[in-house]
């Protein structure tokens, strides 16, 4: 025997006589059932510190961002949490001790081009008796001066809504919209925490200022039951004849035009949409699409994936009242599409000599801004199939043929999760990323603190 190789072992058996060596595992059944995803456990909170007067006020903020050099950022549902630190010597005639949190809807450059939806005043200490303080251990905090070192905890509840006045006079209740900051946009949305110590007429005011992120959470209602099942066991995805519940197929159209300069060729397309129409930005839009038409070759020609042209637009509108004279041209609106859908020949339905069968997505960046409404600020999606681009083809109007509006929420839809399924040769072109904005978003809303 080969002392190298290992010893062989008898598998158990019935039979007379010696085993065959078996490396076979034993069998194991999965059970596919509809698992939450696994929970990842919460980060622990990053410490921002801001500091004047050679660190006798010292600010300390804790919120969700990763890094202490990024801005404090905050989601719906989270408190502003943090420490003031005073150092008071005699002769410091501090009269009261605030923080106020701001929200604006910016417009222009001037101080009357903005709305503000959002402010918050926290009183943290007065030299009057009778006005609030806010609890501290401190002892120096109790008199009609402060003195020595004076300590407060923070803990300040952000609104999930705010009223907002309609044009009939009325105010109704809006979501806190994301911060939004865009090189190429007019319009951006500001958070900023103040911290003001106000002394007496002869002696300036201290103040520390900082803009901070927002996030809002809103999620997508469950997709059909049938989806969540694809989802989990990894199939392709049920077409709206097996799962009708799944599915929003929009109205027919036609889009009419010329092969090669002589050939009329109409094309019947109906587009499909994955229910419930909102989506998790970070994952995809499902799509499906039916082209139809007499002619054969020309269906081959229109059903290639380059020659689909299915965006999502993006409308982003705002109030600028100030800037105009009558109050029915003050709206302006920035249009543009921010992504293309990727297409391949349907797993599911199978095409016909005079019927082309296709499914695709839109994959949505991680970073776009979630779908928002608050009267003067409003971002909306939608999803456009415009006319065919192909080789040879020439279209009678350039005019979107069909367009259904979605929603992009900023947390998962409960169950499993949505994930893409674009073959790698048919990976999506996102042309809406905004990257460099965000470094600009970075260096613009930078810490400010002046004594």
């Amino acid at each position: 025997m080969d002392a190298s190789a290992p010893p062989s072992y008898r598998r158990y058996s019935t039979r007379p006589g010696l085993a065959s060596v078996s490396n076979d595992l034993p069998p194991y059944t999965r059970r596919h059932t509809l698992n939450q995803p696994g929970q990842v456990a919460p980060r622990e909170p990053t410490e921002h510190i801001y500091q004047i007067n050679d660190g006798k006020i010292l600010l300390k903020i804790n919120s969700s961002a990763k890094s202490s050099k990024s801005l404090p950022t905050f989601f719906e549902k989270e408190n502003i949490t943090g420490q003031l630190e005073v150092v008071a010597e005699r002769g410091d005639s501090i009269h009261s001790i605030f923080i106020a949190i701001t929200g604006r809807v910016i417009t222009g450059s001037s101080t009357n081009d903005c709305f503000v939806f959002l402010n918050h005043v926290l009183p943290i200490w007065s030299k009057s008796p009778e006005a609030p303080r806010l609890p501290s251990s401190s002892e120096g905090t109790t008199g009609a001066k402060l003195l020595g070192q004076c300590v407060w905890p923070l803990s300040i509840t952000l609104p999930r809504t705010v009223g907002v006045p309609t044009g009939s006079g009325e105010s109704r209740a809006c979501r806190l919209p994301e911060t939004f900051l865009e090189r190429h946009t007019q319009v951006s949305v500001q958070y900023d925490i103040t911290l003001t110590i106000s002394r007496g007429k002869l002696r300036s005011d201290s103040q520390i200022k900082t803009a901070f992120g927002y996030v809002p959470s809103t999620r997508p209602g469950p997709p059909s039951l049938l989806r969540q099942l694809a989802y989990q066991q990894g199939c392709p995805l049920p077409n709206h004849l097996t799962d009708p519940e799944g599915w929003k197929i929009l109205r027919p159209v036609l889009c009419r035009g010329a092969m090669s300069k002589s050939r009329r060729v109409d094309a019947r397309c109906t587009l499909g949409i994955a229910q419930p129409l909102c989506f998790t930005r970070g994952t995809v839009i499902p799509l499906c699409l039916t082209i139809e038409g007499a002619d054969a070759a020309a269906l081959d020609v229109l059903s290639k994936p380059s020659s689909i042209v299915v965006s999502l637009r993006r409308r982003v509108r705002f109030y600028n009242k100030v800037s105009y004279g009558r109050s029915d041209v003050a709206w302006n609106e920035t249009v543009e599409d921010i992504g293309t859908a990727s297409w391949w020949p349907s797993q599911t339905m199978q095409s016909a000599t005079y019927a082309r069968q296709l499914e695709g997505e839109i994959r949505l960046p991680k970073d776009m801004r979630p779908s928002s409404d608050m009267g003067h600020f409003s971002i909306a999606y939608s999803v456009a199939l415009n006319p065919f681009k192909a080789a040879g083809f020439q279209t009678d109007s350039d005019t979107t043929l069909v367009c259904e509006p979605v929603e992009i929420a900023t947390m998962h839809a409960r169950g499993p999760r949505a994930t893409p399924y674009s073959p790698p040769a048919y990976d999506p072109i996102t042309v809406g990323r905004r990257h460099d904005d965000a470094r600009f978003q970075a260096s613009v809303h930078g810490q400010i603190m002046v004594a």
